[in-house]
Protein backbone atom coordinates (compact mmCIF):
# COMPACT_ATOMS: atom_id res chain seq x y z
CA UNK A 1 0.00 0.00 0.00
CA UNK A 2 1.15 3.37 -0.69
CA UNK A 3 0.78 5.71 2.17
CA UNK A 4 0.32 9.10 2.10
CA UNK A 5 1.24 10.88 5.82
CA UNK A 6 3.93 10.08 8.08
CA UNK A 7 3.58 11.08 11.64
CA UNK A 8 6.29 10.81 13.72
CA UNK A 9 6.62 10.68 17.81
CA UNK A 10 9.77 12.89 18.62
CA UNK A 11 11.85 12.22 22.11
CA UNK A 12 12.43 8.14 22.19
CA UNK A 13 11.18 8.14 17.90
CA UNK A 14 13.19 10.48 15.71
CA UNK A 15 16.10 10.91 18.37
CA UNK A 16 17.95 8.63 20.15
CA UNK A 17 18.83 8.07 23.29
CA UNK A 18 21.30 11.36 23.72
CA UNK A 19 18.17 12.96 22.49
CA UNK A 20 20.30 13.91 19.08
CA UNK A 21 18.69 13.59 15.36
CA UNK A 22 20.84 11.30 13.58
CA UNK A 23 22.15 12.09 10.18
CA UNK A 24 20.58 8.48 9.26
CA UNK A 25 17.46 9.64 10.49
CA UNK A 26 17.10 12.79 9.20
CA UNK A 27 18.30 11.44 5.89
CA UNK A 28 15.34 8.44 6.12
CA UNK A 29 12.75 11.01 6.82
CA UNK A 30 14.17 13.30 3.71
CA UNK A 31 14.10 10.06 1.46
CA UNK A 32 10.23 9.69 2.50
CA UNK A 33 9.63 13.40 1.53
CA UNK A 34 11.06 13.04 -1.48
CA UNK A 35 8.94 9.88 -2.55
CA UNK A 36 5.74 12.12 -2.15
CA UNK A 37 4.79 11.71 1.83
CA UNK A 38 3.49 14.49 3.79
CA UNK A 39 5.83 14.55 7.11
CA UNK A 40 4.21 15.56 10.34
CA UNK A 41 5.55 15.85 13.85
CA UNK A 42 3.73 14.31 16.41
CA UNK A 43 4.81 15.98 19.63
CA UNK A 44 4.06 16.39 23.48
CA UNK A 45 6.97 19.32 22.79
CA UNK A 46 6.65 22.91 22.74
CA UNK A 47 6.46 24.63 19.37
CA UNK A 48 9.32 26.44 20.83
CA UNK A 49 11.47 23.19 20.35
CA UNK A 50 9.94 21.49 18.27
CA UNK A 51 10.58 23.71 15.40
CA UNK A 52 14.37 23.21 14.82
CA UNK A 53 13.61 20.03 14.80
CA UNK A 54 11.17 20.63 11.73
CA UNK A 55 13.67 22.94 10.08
CA UNK A 56 16.50 20.47 10.17
CA UNK A 57 13.82 17.96 8.69
CA UNK A 58 12.77 20.76 5.46
CA UNK A 59 9.34 20.44 7.24
CA UNK A 60 7.08 23.62 6.45
CA UNK A 61 4.08 22.68 7.27
CA UNK A 62 1.95 21.98 10.19
CA UNK A 63 3.43 20.80 13.33
CA UNK A 64 1.17 19.19 16.37
CA UNK A 65 2.54 20.10 19.97
CA UNK A 66 1.55 19.70 22.95
CA UNK A 67 0.40 16.19 22.70
CA UNK A 68 -2.32 17.56 20.14
CA UNK A 69 -3.43 20.53 21.99
CA UNK A 70 -2.08 22.74 19.53
CA UNK A 71 -1.35 22.40 15.49
CA UNK A 72 0.97 24.97 14.38
CA UNK A 73 2.82 26.15 11.10
CA UNK A 74 6.44 25.83 10.76
CA UNK A 75 6.89 28.81 8.93
CA UNK A 76 5.01 31.19 10.50
CA UNK A 77 4.27 30.12 14.09
CA UNK A 78 0.65 30.77 13.33
CA UNK A 79 -1.86 28.57 15.61
CA UNK A 80 -3.98 26.61 13.33
CA UNK A 81 -6.33 24.39 15.49
CA UNK A 82 -6.32 24.86 19.33
CA UNK A 83 -8.10 22.50 22.41
CA UNK A 84 -7.17 25.12 25.13
CA UNK A 85 -8.41 23.99 28.91
CA UNK A 86 -11.44 25.42 30.13
CA UNK A 87 -11.14 28.03 33.38
CA UNK A 88 -12.98 25.18 35.40
CA UNK A 89 -10.01 22.53 34.29
CA UNK A 90 -7.64 24.74 35.05
CA UNK A 91 -8.76 25.55 38.23
CA UNK A 92 -9.27 21.90 39.27
CA UNK A 93 -6.06 20.69 37.62
CA UNK A 94 -3.80 23.44 39.63
CA UNK A 95 -5.49 22.62 42.93
CA UNK A 96 -4.66 19.03 41.96
CA UNK A 97 -1.22 19.38 41.10
CA UNK A 98 0.26 21.33 43.55
CA UNK A 99 0.27 18.63 45.98
CA UNK A 100 3.50 18.08 44.56
CA UNK A 101 5.25 20.35 43.14
CA UNK A 102 3.47 24.05 41.72
CA UNK A 103 2.35 23.50 38.26
CA UNK A 104 3.44 24.82 35.09
CA UNK A 105 0.90 26.58 32.93
CA UNK A 106 1.67 26.17 29.22
CA UNK A 107 0.74 28.96 26.65
CA UNK A 108 0.02 29.66 23.20
CA UNK A 109 1.74 33.03 23.46
CA UNK A 110 4.73 31.68 21.04
CA UNK A 111 5.63 35.31 19.42
CA UNK A 112 5.68 37.05 22.83
CA UNK A 113 7.89 34.54 23.80
CA UNK A 114 6.44 33.06 26.76
CA UNK A 115 5.42 29.14 27.06
CA UNK A 116 5.22 28.97 30.68
CA UNK A 117 3.88 30.69 33.51
CA UNK A 118 4.65 29.03 36.90
CA UNK A 119 5.09 30.54 40.67
CA UNK A 120 8.48 31.25 42.22
CA UNK A 121 10.56 28.20 41.65
CA UNK A 122 11.57 27.32 45.40
CA UNK A 123 8.13 26.00 45.21
CA UNK A 124 8.73 23.27 42.64
CA UNK A 125 9.98 20.05 43.26
CA UNK A 126 14.11 19.84 42.70
CA UNK A 127 13.12 18.08 39.08
CA UNK A 128 11.17 20.88 37.72
CA UNK A 129 13.46 23.36 39.28
CA UNK A 130 16.65 21.88 36.83
CA UNK A 131 13.98 22.42 33.67
CA UNK A 132 12.46 25.79 34.72
CA UNK A 133 16.31 27.32 35.35
CA UNK A 134 16.92 26.26 31.93
CA UNK A 135 13.63 27.86 30.18
CA UNK A 136 13.39 31.06 32.36
CA UNK A 137 14.00 32.93 29.05
CA UNK A 138 10.93 32.02 28.01
CA UNK A 139 9.09 31.69 31.59
CA UNK A 140 6.65 34.19 33.47
CA UNK A 141 6.94 33.71 37.14
CA UNK A 142 3.87 34.67 39.10
CA UNK A 143 3.32 35.18 42.69
CA UNK A 144 0.19 32.39 42.33
CA UNK A 145 -1.70 30.63 39.64
CA UNK A 146 -5.45 30.84 41.06
CA UNK A 147 -6.22 33.23 38.74
CA UNK A 148 -6.16 31.89 35.33
CA UNK A 149 -4.00 33.57 32.58
CA UNK A 150 -5.43 35.83 30.15
CA UNK A 151 -3.71 33.78 27.29
CA UNK A 152 -5.48 30.29 26.66
CA UNK A 153 -3.69 27.53 28.54
CA UNK A 154 -2.76 24.62 26.44
CA UNK A 155 -2.01 21.85 29.20
CA UNK A 156 -0.78 21.93 32.78
CA UNK A 157 1.94 19.97 34.08
CA UNK A 158 4.37 19.09 36.78
CA UNK A 159 7.98 17.06 36.93
CA UNK A 160 8.94 14.84 39.97
CA UNK A 161 10.03 11.54 40.80
CA UNK A 162 8.34 8.52 39.10
CA UNK A 163 7.28 7.12 42.29
CA UNK A 164 5.96 10.27 43.64
CA UNK A 165 3.89 10.70 40.17
CA UNK A 166 2.56 7.05 40.22
CA UNK A 167 0.98 7.63 43.08
CA UNK A 168 -0.37 11.28 42.32
CA UNK A 169 -1.82 10.25 39.07
CA UNK A 170 -4.41 8.11 39.99
CA UNK A 171 -6.65 10.92 42.61
CA UNK A 172 -5.88 12.79 39.84
CA UNK A 173 -7.82 10.83 36.95
CA UNK A 174 -10.60 10.05 39.61
CA UNK A 175 -10.76 13.94 40.80
CA UNK A 176 -11.06 15.00 36.50
CA UNK A 177 -13.39 12.18 35.87
CA UNK A 178 -14.15 12.35 32.17
CA UNK A 179 -13.26 16.40 32.05
CA UNK A 180 -9.96 16.01 31.62
CA UNK A 181 -6.79 13.82 30.39
CA UNK A 182 -3.81 13.03 32.39
CA UNK A 183 -0.65 11.49 31.31
CA UNK A 184 2.22 10.27 33.25
CA UNK A 185 5.41 10.35 30.75
CA UNK A 186 9.08 9.36 31.29
CA UNK A 187 10.95 12.59 31.61
CA UNK A 188 13.39 12.02 28.23
CA UNK A 189 15.68 14.83 28.63
CA UNK A 190 15.49 15.56 32.65
CA UNK A 191 15.48 13.65 35.35
CA UNK A 192 12.06 11.81 36.91
CA UNK A 193 8.60 11.80 35.26
CA UNK A 194 6.63 14.24 33.51
CA UNK A 195 2.70 14.54 34.93
CA UNK A 196 0.29 15.99 32.68
CA UNK A 197 -3.53 17.39 32.54
CA UNK A 198 -5.32 18.27 29.34
CA UNK A 199 -9.07 18.94 28.45
CA UNK A 200 -10.67 16.26 27.59
CA UNK A 201 -10.63 14.59 24.32
CA UNK A 202 -6.69 16.06 23.24
CA UNK A 203 -4.80 14.00 21.38
CA UNK A 204 -2.24 13.34 19.25
CA UNK A 205 -4.64 11.23 16.85
CA UNK A 206 -6.98 14.54 17.45
CA UNK A 207 -4.46 17.29 16.08
CA UNK A 208 -3.35 14.56 13.44
CA UNK A 209 -6.55 13.95 12.21
CA UNK A 210 -7.18 17.83 11.83
CA UNK A 211 -4.15 18.01 9.83
CA UNK A 212 -5.12 14.90 7.22
CA UNK A 213 -9.01 16.39 7.02
CA UNK A 214 -7.20 19.31 5.52
CA UNK A 215 -5.56 17.68 2.64
CA UNK A 216 -7.75 14.87 1.97
CA UNK A 217 -5.94 11.65 3.67
CA UNK A 218 -7.91 9.18 5.29
CA UNK A 219 -6.41 7.47 8.17
CA UNK A 220 -5.59 4.57 6.36
CA UNK A 221 -3.12 6.32 4.39
CA UNK A 222 -1.25 7.41 7.80
CA UNK A 223 1.84 5.80 9.20
CA UNK A 224 2.12 6.50 12.98
CA UNK A 225 5.08 6.06 14.91
CA UNK A 226 5.79 6.43 18.66
CA UNK A 227 7.42 4.93 21.57
CA UNK A 228 5.37 6.55 24.50
CA UNK A 229 1.60 6.55 26.22
CA UNK A 230 0.35 9.42 24.28
CA UNK A 231 1.30 7.67 21.02
CA UNK A 232 -1.35 5.27 22.16
CA UNK A 233 -4.19 6.81 20.36
CA UNK A 234 -2.28 7.67 16.92
CA UNK A 235 -0.54 4.43 16.62
CA UNK A 236 -4.29 2.47 17.07
CA UNK A 237 -6.14 4.26 14.14
CA UNK A 238 -3.47 4.99 11.55
CA UNK A 239 -3.68 2.45 8.54
CA UNK A 240 -0.73 1.24 9.95
CA UNK A 241 0.94 2.16 13.67
CA UNK A 242 4.62 1.34 14.63
CA UNK A 243 5.67 0.84 18.00
CA UNK A 244 9.77 1.90 18.36
CA UNK A 245 11.25 -1.21 20.38
CA UNK A 246 12.04 0.79 23.18
CA UNK A 247 7.95 1.74 23.38
CA UNK A 248 6.12 0.96 26.51
CA UNK A 249 3.77 -2.43 26.73
CA UNK A 250 0.70 0.05 25.72
CA UNK A 251 2.07 1.73 22.88
CA UNK A 252 3.64 -2.06 21.88
CA UNK A 253 0.37 -3.81 22.37
CA UNK A 254 -1.72 -1.31 19.97
CA UNK A 255 0.93 -1.67 17.29
CA UNK A 256 0.68 -3.42 14.19
CA UNK A 257 4.57 -3.31 13.66
CA UNK A 258 7.63 -3.25 16.34
CA UNK A 259 10.64 -2.05 14.94
CA UNK A 260 14.20 -1.82 16.34
CA UNK A 261 14.82 0.82 19.19
CA UNK A 262 15.91 4.32 18.76
CA UNK A 263 19.47 3.14 19.86
CA UNK A 264 19.97 1.04 16.48
CA UNK A 265 17.99 3.51 13.98
CA UNK A 266 14.44 1.75 14.37
CA UNK A 267 13.01 4.20 12.78
CA UNK A 268 15.18 4.13 9.49
CA UNK A 269 14.15 0.30 9.65
CA UNK A 270 11.16 0.78 9.63
CA UNK A 271 10.86 3.47 6.70
CA UNK A 272 12.87 1.42 4.97
CA UNK A 273 10.68 -1.46 5.17
CA UNK A 274 7.74 0.09 4.89
CA UNK A 275 7.79 3.57 3.24
CA UNK A 276 10.95 3.64 1.15
CA UNK A 277 10.73 -0.23 0.16
CA UNK A 278 7.17 -0.79 -0.35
Amino acid sequence: MRYRLLALDVDGTLLDPAGELRPTVRDAVLAVQQRGLRVILCTGRRFRTALPLAQALQLAGPIVVHNGALVKDAMSGQTLQRQYMSAAMYLQAQSLLRQLSTPMAYIDAFHENVDIITEPMERAHPFQQEYLQDNLAHCRIVDTLDVPPAHGVVLMGIMADGQSLHALRPAIEQALGSQGRVHLLLNKSYQGYILEVLQAGVSKWQGLQYVAAQEGIAPEDIVAIGDDHNDVDMIRHAGLGIAMGNAVAEVQAAADVVTGNNAEDGLVQALARFVLHS
